[in-house]
């Protein structure tokens, strides 16, 4: 059940929402007197209508159920899937796409450390920015149509719903019960096995099958602060469930590889496009073009935040 209500006319004319006097009034005394303090070009602005309503983010999901949205900043790295019809804040940002294997892929560790590889901080939290962390990072091959990584994404994504829902915990509490050593309930022990049953889909649509999924606690940081102090505030220690170093770094290395590789399969494609166009030959033109757009490392799906 919501219990947040936003009052939202899209485009709607002045005249057109006259017809709603109820809606109006309130808008009259909470969001008018406000306007008028702004900015001229706010002030001046339609003052019924949301200011930098991304209309181009609705056009592009118009047609889905659902979308797939992320914390710009969060302590934890999570994904998580909302109504399409949703009016959303712009500290989320939100994909144009509903698939589970979308979603597996993105909630992986292999997104997760190329996320916080190219994204920057908020204090201890991950900061990110899309034209940094999503549309550089190369997806698997065929990722839309691999029905195990849809699988591993429907499963880790209906069970973690329903545990958030039978223990009235959000996102945050439940990944920080994710990342506590000292945390062994029989759900939360579940958890952690289908997120490695997703990362293990994942890294098989890559080929990587020689990739270990086994996780370990360990600290992001090491807290420079002087043992009293700390004890005073009781202040909790950074772990985290994830891979040693080593295959931390394996996974970074060739997705960076990945991402080189296809880079340049992009140019030579385009330089081939180019040469064709030059000689006239249309046919071959085409031809590249499909070239191309098989090795691009974006999605051939919109992206957009808020």
């Amino acid at each position: 059940m919501h219990n947040r209500y936003v009052i939202n006319f899209g485009e709607k004319s002045e005249a057109e929402v006259s017809q709603y006097p109820d809606l109006m009034a309130i808008l009259e005394g909470k969001v008018r007197p406000e306007r008028k303090q702004k900015a001229s070009e706010v002030a001046n602005y339609p003052w019924w209508k949301f200011w930098r309503t991304r209309q181009e983010l609705y056009e592009a999901i118009s047609s889905l159920n659902r979308v797939l949205v992320v914390a710009r900043h969060q302590p934890h790295w999570s994904t998580a899937f909302l109504p399409a019809k949703s009016v959303f804040s712009d500290a989320l940002i939100i994909f144009a796409n509903e698939r589970d294997s979308f979603f597996c892929t993105l909630q992986s560790r292999i997104h997760e450390i190329w996320a916080r590889f190219f994204g920057s901080s908020m204090k201890d939290d991950l900061r990110y920015t899309p034209s940094d962390c999503f549309e550089t990072f190369p997806f698997p091959e065929n990722w839309e149509t691999n029905s195990i990584v849809e699988t591993a994404g429907k499963t880790y994504y209906e069970y973690r719903a329903a545990l958030m829902v039978r223990n009235n915990q959000g996102l945050t509490d439940t990944y920080n019960r994710f990342h506590d050593p000292e945390e062994r309930h029989p759900d939360i022990l579940q958890l952690r096995l289908l997120h490695a049953q997703c990362d293990r889909a994942v890294l098989d649509a890559y080929g990587w099958t020689d990739i270990s999924t086994d996780c370990t606690f360990l600290l992001d940081y090491e807290d420079e602060e002087d043992d009293e102090n700390t004890s005073k505030r009781q202040k909790k220690k950074p772990w985290r469930y994830r891979w040693p170093e080593e295959i931390h770094d394996e996974v970074l290395a060739r997705l960076l590889e990945l991402n080189q590789q296809r880079a340049e399969a992009e140019i030579l494609g385009g330089k081939a496009a180019e040469k064709s166009k030059v000689k006239g030959n249309t046919k071959k033109v085409a031809k590249s073009r499909k070239a191309t757009e098989r090795t691009l490392t974006i999605p051939d799906f919109p992206s957009t935040s808020m």
